[in-house]
């Protein structure tokens, strides 16, 4: 079983390195943060932690195609790399139209630029099963890092819709599915494994992570406000195919959004259905909910934001009595 830890590029420097070293003591395997735009640089994060940490795995979760060349990308993933030893993996997703609107970026085409992107990407950071008739083209003998690579760095895909999920299992060395609510991963992992076989019925070796959002605590309300918080934040943001499943539309969580945008109080106006798409909770709730995607199949446990009232505090809860009730299962 592999455990992963998410967390928003939202926390403040001293917050998220502390984290970092709770998620490193308490076994996790990865650490992964966002790169939302307007907020924290994840590839600035991503080289001030590699010099904290030793040994835990750490993820940009994602950058997008259309804000930074694919050529940066591939310069800021494999320079990470080097810095890291060895540890640092990149997230590649189409990104929120709503928050690229911000800086007037349009997003055409999400799953075609994003799958150019992925191939361009995997070719450019040392990985040789690539189907080459995919590379834009630009691409030629003079598109190549000017330094060597230790190692290929490992590009995985954040993907909610059942095509961009079949198109990162086929070319993805993971896949970050967020799941609204978890028990989702049980649609999305028959649509990762067909993208990801192959005609002689072997099928890739692909990274699934069953990516959810959590809060935990030892105080219910403090840990559903934290969750909802969050929600009220990203809610219009999620697909309304996603949303859909659970009875929800993105507008339903717009009056909520207003003030959360504004850095107001909006955690009263996310309902228990709006609840139900993340987990929140003590830790039995959460061991609880996390047996029931192991047996969907899930082999790797991906913990994310909120965490808690206490993101630190919550990662220290997690592995003290979240992560031995489920090493074994």
């Amino acid at each position: 079983m592999k455990f992963s830890v998410r967390v928003n590029n939202d926390l403040p420097f001293a917050e998220l390195a502390a984290l970092a070293a709770a998620a490193e003591q308490a076994g996790f395997d990865q650490l992964w943060f966002s790169n939302d735009l307007f907020l924290r640089s994840a590839p600035v994060l991503a080289g001030a932690l590699a010099a904290r940490t030793a040994r835990i795995g750490l993820g940009i979760a994602v950058m997008n195609p259309y804000s930074v060349h694919v050529s940066e990308l591939a310069m800021a993933a494999a320079t990470a790399q080097e810095i890291s030893a060895g540890r640092f993996l990149l997230g590649l997703g189409a990104g929120a139209e709503q928050f690229l609107g911000w800086a007037g970026l349009a997003r055409p085409r999400p799953l075609a630029v994003t799958r150019t992107a992925l191939v361009t990407l995997r070719a450019l950071l040392g990985h040789e099963d690539v189907e080459r008739g995919l590379l834009p083209e630009w691409f030629g003998p003079d598109s190549v890092l000017r330094f060597p690579l230790e190692r290929p760095v490992p590009v995985y895909v954040g993907a909610m819709g059942p095509r961009m999920l079949a198109m990162a299992g086929r070319h993805a060395d993971g896949v970050l599915p967020l799941l609204y609510p978890p028990e989702r991963y049980a649609t999305v992992r028959p649509q990762v494994l067909a993208g990801a076989a192959r005609p002689d019925g072997q099928s890739r070796a692909v990274d699934l992570p069953a990516c959810f959002w959590v809060s935990v605590s030892d105080d219910a309300a403090a840990g559903r406000a934290a969750l909802a918080e969050k929600l009220a934040y990203y809610g219009p943001s999620i697909s309304a195919d996603v949303l859909a499943g659970s009875g929800l539309r993105p507008q339903d969580f717009a009056p909520a959004a207003a003030l959360a945008h504004e850095g107001r109080a909006a955690a009263a106006l996310i309902d228990d259905q709006m609840l139900s798409l993340g987990v929140a909770g003590d830790a039995a709730d959460v061991v609880a909910r996390c047996r029931g995607l192991v047996r969907l199949g899930a082999d790797h446990l991906s913990f994310g934001p909120p965490l808690g009232p206490d993101p630190v505090a919550a990662v220290r809860l997690l592995g003290d009595q979240v992560l031995p009730a489920l090493e074994d299962s």
